[in-house]
């Protein structure tokens, strides 16, 4: 058994030999391997391209809820669904669809405080916490929404802000995808004009997009107590799209 190792041991290393002999001494691992190119991704010319443009915003999408606290979680959860009852009228009243309006919390917390005499901890309350979104389709009347439903929640209201959004925003996309390519197109052409080459066609091409949305913090004073509509601006909101493209190179 030792024969045949050092038979194989010995064979390894005739094999090494014949194969480093093969390679000058400044030599390098050529670029394939059984027919596959290692280096072909680098090759022809790469650039990225950039194309945005702007829309007015047609969805307003507001974080509202009430908030309650009592002794008891009975007192605190009966305060909390009186308000947002309330609430939710003030919503659909003003034109905001059942199907648009979402609850994202719902949570009963205790309340406690530390009792030095005693040290420990005492349960002083308990706060109930309810929050939705609420779609606005029409952005105009937004300030209008939020002042009802500030005067229908009371003191119990809490608007945690507003965001603005586009519901169908392709037709954006096509028109940012476009000077994207342009964009893309042209830095390659003069990448080949500087490097005295011809440039081919495309030969990758990748995507990404993206829009950023819109948010807007905003203070108010309720109609019940004198003060005028909120004003709700939507502004514009970009449509970003970016090309990563490789170019041959004739």
């Amino acid at each position: 058994m030792r024969k045949r190792w050092l038979f194989a041991i010995g064979l390894v290393l005739v094999l090494g030999i014949v194969g480093l002999s093969g390679c000058d001494s400044g030599s390098s691992v050529s670029g394939q391997i059984s027919g596959l190119n290692l280096n072909g991704q680098q090759q022809g010319i790469w650039v990225s391209g950039q194309g945005k443009v702007t829309a007015v915003p047609d969805i307003a999408t507001l974080r509202l809820g009430v908030q309650a606290q009592a002794a008891s979680v009975a007192d605190a959860q009966a305060q909390a669904a009186g308000a947002m009852d309330k609430v939710m009228t003030a919503l659909t009243s003003n034109g905001v669809a059942k199907k648009d309006i979402q609850t994202q919390n719902f949570n009963i917390t205790k309340l406690t405080r530390y009792d030095d005499k005693t040290q420990t901890e005492v349960v002083i309350g308990y706060q109930v916490t309810n929050t939705v979104t609420a779609k606005i389709r029409d952005t105009s009347r937004a300030g209008v929404i939020i002042d009802d439903v500030a005067a229908a929640g009371g003191d119990l209201t809490r608007i945690d802000g507003i965001d603005f959004s586009i519901e169908d925003p392709s037709a954006y996309y096509t028109d940012a995808r476009k000077l994207a390519m342009a964009d893309a197109k042209a830095k390659a052409s003069q990448l080949a004009e500087l490097a005295g080459v011809t440039l081919g066609n495309a030969t990758y091409i990748t995507e990404s997009s993206y829009s950023p949305p819109i948010a807007s913090p905003f203070a108010f004073e309720a109609k019940a107590m004198g003060g005028a509509t909120t004003p709700i601006s939507p502004g514009e909101a970009e449509i970003i799209t970016t090309v990563q493209i490789t170019f041959a190179i004739k």
